[in-house]
């Protein structure tokens, strides 16, 4: 089985220098749609997400009732933190920098196309709770 989000934007146009530029993922497919793009899916490594156009979904989804969804939230692991802080360090903070409970380094941002992408990498731990304790 294969997921692939499909984030509804306004504009790929706006949104695209952000996903290939800056996080570095590749474009493999693109629809026109008129003049503008309507649809694309990009990929980075074994990651694949897709945009469409809010009247491409229209299009495809005769009323919004239909779809019945809101914004999306992607979780996305990385590899190396510091690197991803670089490449968004444009894009809106809505989740400050935080290491949670459960060992992750994490920042949501906000992306072109108004949709949160939480990115997380595994922190060091200084201790393993779970190892037993010597006396």
């Amino acid at each position: 089985m294969k997921i692939t989000p499909i984030l509804f934007v306004e504009a790929i146009e706006l949104c695209l220098p952000f996903w290939t530029e800056q996080l570095g993922f590749q474009k493999t497919v693109e629809v026109p749609e008129g003049d503008k793009i309507g649809f694309v899916i990009l990929v980075h490594g074994e990651s694949e997400v897709s945009l469409q156009t809010l009247s491409g979904r229209a299009a495809d989804f005769k009323t919004d009732s239909q779809l019945g969804c809101g914004s999306s939230t992607l979780f996305i692991e990385v590899d190396d933190f510091d690197d991803l802080r670089k490449r968004v360090k444009s894009a809106p903070v809505i989740i400050p920098e935080r290491i949670t409970f459960y060992g992750m380094r994490e920042i949501g941002v906000q992306e072109p196309g108004g949709h949160l992408l939480v990115f997380a990498a595994k922190e060091p731990m200084a201790e393993d709770p779970a190892a037993p304790r010597q006396a």
